[in-house]
């Protein structure tokens, strides 16, 4: 079994995840990543997707993403996101409402300003329920 290395998950809002993990699956920008001890040292931007962290005693806790960035170093991982929530957090149903909700105030915007706040919003609703695999 691969050893363990330490790690954090951190969000604007709060400290989500802080300890020793076995791996992490990261959707970088340029593909999707795993980070295992001792991985060469490096920084990667991260797309909206889903983390996928192995515990040390064979768990995995799985987060939705919408960005942010990665730094691997001879500390371990940190993953900066610009949102992070995690899966088994996430109601589907909700998300297909918050989903049609969306694309009506995408149809019924009045100018550009507001279409691009609308198109934001569904495309970030989206990734989410991709990430659920729905």
């Amino acid at each position: 079994m691969a050893e363990p290395f330490p790690f954090e998950l951190v969000s604007p809002e709060r400290l989500l995840l802080s300890e020793s993990v076995v791996s992490v699956v990261v959707p970088g920008s340029d593909g999707e990543f795993t980070v295992l001890k001792d991985h060469a040292p490096f920084m990667a931007t991260i797309k909206p997707g889903c983390v996928v962290v192995t515990q040390v005693g064979g768990g995995v806790q799985k987060f939705f993403v919408r960005g942010g960035f990665a730094d691997v170093n001879g500390a371990g991982l940190t993953i900066l996101a610009e949102q992070a929530i995690p899966l088994e957090s996430l109601d589907p149903e909700a998300f297909a409402l918050e989903i049609r909700n969306a694309e009506e105030d995408v149809a019924d915007a009045r100018d550009d300003a507001q279409r691009t706040v609308a198109q934001t919003k569904l495309q970030q609703l989206q990734d989410i329920r991709e990430a659920l695999g729905h």
